[in-house]
């Protein structure tokens, strides 16, 4: 008989056999145990490649986490700090990552380069203080990134470097009171921002000029709203202008955009902004202000001008068409008159002329989106040329202006720089007197020279008062009779003003006093 048919031997290997099977399903069962925790930890919520471990007092993030999980919330909790290795692995397919309300104050610089797919990160509702440079390093496909609700005071110019994917970027209701204009510009520039939340926060003043130069799809992408702005003509045009290009970032909250007068030290006065014309703002502060918007150009007779569409609609999706002050519509690739639209929306006028002054109407249509919007432009055009040189038309208060002051000028030099022509001499010559003309003995065109030749020259003006006599008798035939009679006595008058000085003569030619009869 042979072993395998005795009974105990038969017993003792089915025994066996029960007691392997036992600890394979053991091992089994201890495997798929020890895989389950893995997959989803203990204190938390999972289903299929999202994990919640929401409200359950965790001081960090738990690290028994899957490579396949695509969503974590570890909201409601207690986590304060998030070093750089707060992740068991690379977790290449985590996309979404929510931290918000708890009690982080300290992000470490590395803190993200285990999750380089991350797409949405909420970090809300925390204790953040400062955002360092390069603090969220590695986030390369970053879109949205939720920072309100913390104490945030300072923005260091790199703090968001590397983030060229970002949208939208939410920093609400911080500290923060100086306008991070490196994220529009510089080499930390974010080229896809569309959304910038800075409402609530301690500003006091905003970069207008850089702000209204931006793209319209930029601004009216920017909250600036519950803000405390100092009252200022600039910033109240901008924001008048967001409300009547019905940006939603003015529409939406239009009560919300005050500004405050400072009546003293302790006390100051709340303004609505948006709220009819209760700033009295210059025209110049305000057209000023709309020259760089770009609702108002200034061009010179022959210079070439680009008008701008600046929609806030403007995508690949978008045509564009220019309606003239002349009614003539313009679309891209067609030229009119030196006017002609460009491929990114643009209208170009090769050389401008007083008759392209007017309004310009640029018409936007979105066809993927179904939106369109017009816009209005004002172009004034100056008659002369850029470098001063004026064209027929001249000012007439100028050019009266200037006749005055050469009219003024010809009596100066008639007055004081008439020329004297007499040439005085030693002697003087006896005058020949006519006793029936007074003209004989006073207005002789002969000079007259003093014995001696030691008197000086005269001024060659001089004026003799006559008395003028009664009505002569008849027989003189109407002539005036000098008195006394003999012209003696008109030639001692002339030497007595004369003095010791050379007689000149007092001709009328050369003489310009008035003779009085």
């Amino acid at each position: 008989m042979m072993c395998s048919d005795h009974p105990a031997f038969s017993s003792g290997l089915r025994a066996f056999a029960l007691k392997s099977q036992g600890i394979v399903l053991l091992l089994f069962c201890a495997c798929m145990a020890g895989n389950a925790s893995v997959i989803c930890p203990s204190v938390c919520i999972c289903a299929s490649d999202i994990i919640t471990c929401t409200n359950k007092n965790l001081t960090t993030v738990p690290r028994t986490l899957h490579r396949v999980m695509t969503s974590l919330d570890v909201s409601y909790n207690s986590i304060s700090t998030l070093g750089s290795n707060w992740a068991p692995a690379i977790l290449d397919r985590l996309k979404t990552l929510i931290l918000n309300h708890n009690s982080i104050d300290f992000l470490s610089r590395g803190a993200f380069t285990s999750t380089p797919r991350l797409r949405y990160l909420d970090l809300s509702s925390n204790k953040l203080k400062k955002l360092d440079d390069s603090l969220f390093l590695g986030l390369n496909s970053l879109e949205i990134l939720l920072l309100y609700n913390n104490q945030v005071a300072q923005v260091s110019a790199g703090a968001f470097e590397g983030l060229y994917k970002l949208q939208k970027l939410y920093l609400s209701q911080n500290l923060i009171s100086h306008f991070p204009l490196q994220l529009y510009e510089g080499k930390s520039k974010l080229p896809l921002l569309e959304l910038l939340d800075l409402s609530f926060n301690k500003l006091t003043s905003v970069p207008v000029l850089q702000l209204t130069a931006l793209p319209i799809r930029l601004q009216s992408g920017l909250y600036l709203h519950a803000n405390p702005f100092a009252c200022d003509c600039s910033f109240y045009t901008m924001v008048t202008y967001w409300y009547n290009r019905q940006l939603k970032s003015a529409v939406d909250f239009k009560d919300d955009y005050r500004c405050y007068y400072q009546l003293d030290s302790k006390r100051s006065v709340s303004v609505l902004l948006i709220h009819g014309d209760l700033f009295n703002c210059s025209n110049s502060t305000v057209n000023g202000s709309f020259h760089a918007l770009g609702l108002i150009y200034e061009a010179h007779l022959g210079e070439r001008l680009v008008i701008n569409c600046d929609s806030k609609i403007l995508d690949s999706n978008t045509n564009v068409l220019w309606v003239t002050p002349r009614n003539d519509t313009l679309q891209p690739g067609v030229q009119d008159q030196g006017l002609q639209v460009l491929l990114n929306g643009s209208l170009e006028i090769q050389q401008v002329q007083p008759e392209d002054e007017g309004i310009y109407t640029c018409i936007a249509i979105n066809s993927r989106r179904m939106l369109n919007e017009t816009i209005e432009v004002s172009l004034k055009v100056h008659n002369f040329t850029q470098n001063g040189q004026h064209s027929q038309t001249f000012n007439t208060a100028f050019t009266t202006l200037s006749a005055c002051l050469a009219s003024i000028i010809l009596v100066l030099i008639y007055l004081y720089l008439t020329p004297c022509r007499c040439w005085c001499k030693g002697k003087q010559k006896h005058r020949r007197t006519n006793g029936n003309s007074a003209h004989s003995s006073i207005l002789s065109t002969t000079p007259s020279h003093e014995a001696g030749g030691e008197r000086k020259a005269s001024t060659c003006k001089r004026v003799a008062f006559l008395e003028p006599v009664k009505e002569p008798p008849k027989g003189q035939n109407g002539k005036m009779k000098l008195l006394p009679t003999n012209h003696s006595m008109a030639e001692k008058t002339l030497r007595a003003n004369r003095g010791k000085a050379d007689v000149d003569s007092i001709s009328s030619v050369f003489s310009d006093k008035l003779i009085m009869a």
